[in-house]
C-alpha cells in the first residue's frame, strides 16, 4: 500500500523561503513515474485548497494561481520525493501543508483540483508564517 509523508514545515518570517518535501513508499520506479502528485494546504477555518500538481514521469507541472511565481514544484524520481520550493512567504500561507496522489495521470490534466481528486493522502506538515 502507497504511503505520503510530508516533511520540511517549520516556522519563518514572512519573505522567507521553506521547501517542503514529500516522500512516497513505492518499491518501483516505473510505477512512481505514472502518479500525479500535488500539493494542497488548509489554513484554519478554511478548506483545503490545491496549490499545485506534477506528472511524475515528466515532471509537468501545473499551478493554481495563489502558486504561480512563489511555489514551484519538483521531484527526484530516483529518490521517490516530491518538493515544494515555497519563496517570498507572507502570514497568510500558515496552513497545513498536504501531498496527495493518484495513480492517474489524467488528474494532472485538470487546471482545479478537489480533494476527492486525490484517494492517497499524506498526514501534513505545518508551516507558519509570522509578520
Amino acid at each position: 500500500q502507497v504511503q505520503l509523508a510530508e516533511s520540511g514545515g517549520g516556522s519563518v518570517q514572512a519573505g522567507g523561503s521553506l521547501r517542503l518535501s514529500c516522500s512516497m513508499s513505492i518499491s518501483s520506479s516505473a510505477a512512481y513515474s505514472g502518479y500525479c502528485m500535488a500539493w494542497f494546504r488548509q489554513a484554519p477555518g478554511k478548506e483545503r485548497e490545491g496549490l499545485g500538481t506534477i506528472f511524475i514521469g515528466p515532471g509537468e507541472t501545473v499551478y493554481a494561481d495563489s502558486g504561480k511565481g512563489r511555489f514551484t514544484i519538483s521531484r527526484d524520481n530516483d529518490k521517490k520525493t516530491m518538493s515544494l520550493q515555497m519563496s517570498d512567504l507572507i502570514p497568510e500561507d500558515t496552513a497545513m501543508y498536504y501531498c496527495p496522489a493518484d495513480d492517474s495521470w489524467r488528474k494532472c490534466l485538470q487546471v482545479r483540483w478537489s480533494v476527492s481528486d486525490f484517494p492517497i493522502w499524506g498526514q501534513g506538515t505545518q508551516v507558519t508564517v509570522s509578520s
